[in-house]
């Protein structure tokens, strides 16, 4: 089996409203899916529907290879998740809590409660009560509580909202470990594109309940992410120049004075002298990498072509 989870051509109304529409999507094992779109793109209700806590009102969600139906539910044992923001009994200690959340799952190796601790750095912090929590040791801690049981998927939403910068790179840390050390699936929401980049091995694109695109990241890499930028006084004399002196148009203007050439046979050298024997007054020509945040936002604006 390669495919943890599958969803075709999958919709949810809440009565006339569609905030999921026709979405399909897979997650590989052994990868961590990076899940992105803006706050209220459907983010959050697709994983509730993989974790059967909401209905689809149609199409196909399989999960571990078994396609779900309304009284689906034994597959969850397989499944940690975090939706949303975790909550704990407040005034018991974090071991207590865990030990809670073990019988409730079935699950009475406790042992693992000590591997799972140290696994999220609050080893030395099993006797406090939650009350006494960060936002971020929280965090933590509902990953734990996810990990406890060896779970094969890991479904996240949003585990680093909020966090601070120190936060965030605890928890990218953390879910490139987990993968390593555990070989689990883990498909994470996020609308934070920076910290989903160093951690995804596939994106998927949500936007407005919309499906945009499934790319990997080693696809994005690939996909003319060099380019020129050139400031200048004159944008219409330039694209014209481009068009006719380098023969390309493989081009985009940004911004009021701004343009990025794509084409690696304009050299910036070249596209300075002839700017100028033009007559284009040039403010500032630099050579740059696209980041997922750029490749992110021009899906969005429909920039790229799918």
């Amino acid at each position: 089996m390669d495919d943890m989870i599958k969803l075709q051509e999958v919709t949810k109304k809440y009565k006339y409203n569609e905030v999921v529409s026709n979405v399909s999507m897979s997650v590989k094992k052994g990868q961590i899916y990076g899940f992105l779109g803006p706050n209220g793109a459907g983010k959050t209700t697709i994983m509730k529907m993989i974790l059967n806590l909401v209905k689809p009102t149609s199409g196909i969600i399989e999960v571990f290879g078994d396609i779900l139906n309304e009284t689906s539910y034994t597959y969850l044992k397989k499944i940690g998740n975090i939706i949303e923001y975790p909550v704990f009994y407040d005034k018991l200690t974090v071991r207590d809590n865990l030990r809670l959340h073990c019988e409730y799952m079935g699950f009475y190796d406790y042992k693992e409660i000590d591997k799972v601790l140290e696994l999220v750095h609050l080893d030395k912090a099993g006797k406090k009560p939650v009350t006494e929590f960060s936002l971020g040791m929280k965090q933590r801690l509902g990953i734990a509580r996810a990990m406890i049981t060896n779970p094969e998927l890991l479904i996240l939403d949003e585990p680093i909202n909020g966090l601070d910068p120190m936060g965030i790179k605890e928890m990218r840390e953390l879910f490139l470990k987990i993968k390593k050390q555990y070989n689990t699936t883990i498909l994470i929401s996020s609308h934070i594109i920076t910290e989903i980049e160093q951690v995804a091995d596939v994106i998927g694109i949500i936007n407005n309940g919309k499906f945009v695109k499934e790319v990997t990241m080693e696809e994005i890499k690939k996909e003319n992410l060099q380019y020129l930028e050139v400031q200048v006084d004159n944008l219409k004399k330039a694209a014209t120049l481009l068009d006719s002196r380098f023969n390309t148009n493989n081009y985009k203007v940004v911004s009021d004075s701004g343009i990025r050439i794509y084409d690696e046979t304009v050299t910036q050298k070249d596209l300075c002298k002839e700017l100028v024997l033009a007559g284009v007054n040039v403010y500032g020509v630099t050579s740059k990498s696209d980041n997922l945040e750029d490749y992110f936002m021009n899906l969005i604006n429909g920039g790229i072509q799918q």
